[in-house]
């Protein structure tokens, strides 16, 4: 075990912590349920899962689900408890089963500027949500923009006491991130501990954690109504699709800053196991939270040994040190939170899409979706947004000319002035795969630049983007060879793959496919030879 790790645990310990309390408020649970939680996630994880950086524990966007799942349940604490326990339970399940069947493959839909976005737009989302805390103010709202307006409008209602205490400890995280052989959240809690008792700041109106009570009972699970049912597994599908669009998020971003590789079928099957071991001690459900994750990332992390260590810190300061954390204040708590989050607002990945033009709307897309519509809708307007940017580009692709450079070689002739054009022929590229949206308008596209030719005999069309296509793109194709003969034409068909080939001859359009080569340079010569 590195002692990187070890720094890097007790600094996440520092944070999970307060994030435990926080969102067992949130879901109307005891704190002790979070605690549990965590510290059975993350050891499940640590020994399934791949990721050096996931931390897995409760998350902010999980328990608003949650949270909204037993509001519709019955008043009663042990009841709401039990069926919270079946949720995470289900949950659990409902991810083996996914990783089983190999449904990780789907997250190839999320490109990585959507990645970047979301990752960008979640630090904000969880920053804001925890300004009422660091304010001192009660107020909560369904989404950001309520949250900050209710916010503004509270204004006279903000705790001085409260802002110099969770500003005081947000300053002392940003300085010592620059010492990283220390557990920077772990000492910022115990000074804010250690000032909250000294200085009586509850006597001043700062808000403490209060006492926790961790506890642990054979599980116990609810005989519910059919109503009671029905309502709970209508909320355990997007409470599972929301801890993995936020965990894959939040695994697959750090990976992508490291050049690590992670397997989603795995990942599904970790989290499977991390929910059942969180049901087991009557948790609450966990996932891979960005806030945490990032914490691991910036006290430098090695290994997954940090998730272990974290662990371990996190139950000896509720076993060992549950008198003081009673007197822990809130504000320093959402300090915390917030400083880890800091280090995913570099704007450089975003600035670097816009630098390229490539992709920048996506990821601009993501990030407003997170924040403006939550973490699954979000993600799902992101990827969304990203298919239509990739059909959009391939509806309308670059047609280019070619022209010979050297014996054997045909390159852009407008990006190679020492290309030259072959005398009598016409060679043409489509810049993407011809399909059913893009096949009549790339073809009429090269109908349209030779209208004007004159002294052509034939025309050579490079299909190497093409490795398959559909039966549109099909019969366009080999109405664009007719027409092409009624124009005295011959079309030559070059780089086309053994597919399309075969596609050809099952149209019954064999002499196309017999006037398909290999290679441009096999079918110039070919239309040279002819002449």
């Amino acid at each position: 075990m590195k002692r990187a790790d070890i720094v890097a645990g007790m600094s996440v310990a520092g944070l999970m912590l307060p994030e435990a309390v926080a969102y067992a408020g949130i879901a109307g649970l005891p704190p002790a349920r979070a605690v549990l939680a965590a510290i059975a996630g993350a050891l499940v994880y640590a020994l399934v899962g791949r990721s050096r950086f996931a931390i897995v524990s409760p998350t902010s966007s999980s328990t608003a689900i949650l949270a909204a799942a037993l509001a519709a349940m019955p008043e009663d604490a042990a009841a709401r408890g039990a069926l919270a326990t079946m949720a995470v339970a289900m949950a659990g399940v409902l991810f083996l089963v996914a990783g089983g069947l190999k449904l990780g493959g789907l997250t190839g839909f999320i490109a990585r500027p959507v990645l970047r976005g979301f990752a960008f737009g979640l630090a904000i989302t969880i920053i804001l949500r925890q300004l009422p805390v660091l304010f001192g103010v009660g107020i909560s709202a369904p989404d950001i923009f309520r949250l900050v307006a209710r916010l503004v409008a509270t204004f006279p209602q903000w705790h001085p006491v409260s802002i110099a205490v969770g500003l005081a400890a947000l300053a002392a995280l940003l300085l010592l991130r620059r010492v990283p052989s220390l557990p920077g959240a772990l000492l910022v809690l115990a000074a804010g501990i250690s000032a909250a008792y000294l200085l009586d700041l509850p006597a001043f109106g700062v808000a403490t954690v209060g006492i926790i009570r961790p506890g642990l009972s054979w599980p116990t699970l609810p005989m519910p109504s059919f109503g009671e049912f029905a309502r709970l597994a209508q909320m355990v599908l997007p409470l599972a699709l929301i801890l993995f669009a936020e965990s894959w998020g939040t695994m697959r971003a750090l990976a992508l800053r490291h050049g690590d590789t992670l397997a989603p079928d795995r990942e599904l099957g970790a989290l499977g196991f991390a929910n059942l071991a969180a049901a087991a001690v009557q948790g609450m459900p966990v996932g891979a939270g960005f806030s945490a994750g990032s914490a691991s990332e910036a006290a430098g992390a090695r290994t997954r040994a940090t998730a272990v260590i974290a662990a371990i810190g996190l139950a000896l300061l509720v076993l060992i040190a549950t008198p003081l954390i009673a007197w822990l204040p809130q504000p320093v708590l959402a300090a915390v939170v917030i400083a880890a989050l800091t280090h995913a607002l570099e704007p450089a990945p975003l600035l670097r899409l816009w630098k390229l033009d490539r992709d920048q709307y996506v990821a601009l897309g993501a990030a407003i979706g997170v924040i403006a519509l939550g973490v699954l809708n979000g993600m799902l307007f992101a990827i969304l947004l990203s298919l239509v940017a990739m059909i959009h580009k391939m509806a309308s692709p670059q047609l280019v000319e070619l022209g010979r450079l050297g014996a054997h070689d045909f390159v852009d002739v407008a990006r190679h002035p020492d290309a030259v054009r072959v005398p009598g022929l016409a060679v043409w590229r489509p810049a993407e795969p011809l399909f059913f949206a893009n096949a009549e308008r790339v073809l009429g596209g090269v109908e349209d630049r030779l209208a004007g030719a004159t002294g052509l005999k034939g025309l050579v069309l490079s299909l190497e983007e093409s490795f398959d296509i559909d039966s549109t793109a099909l019969d366009a194709l080999i109405e664009f060879d007719q027409r092409m003969t009624r124009r005295g034409w011959t079309l030559r068909l070059a780089r086309v793959h053994d597919h399309v080939r075969d596609l050809l001859a099952l149209a019954g359009a064999g002499a196309l496919a017999s006037r398909s080569s290999y290679s441009v340079d096999d079918a110039v010569a070919s239309l040279q030879e002819a002449r």
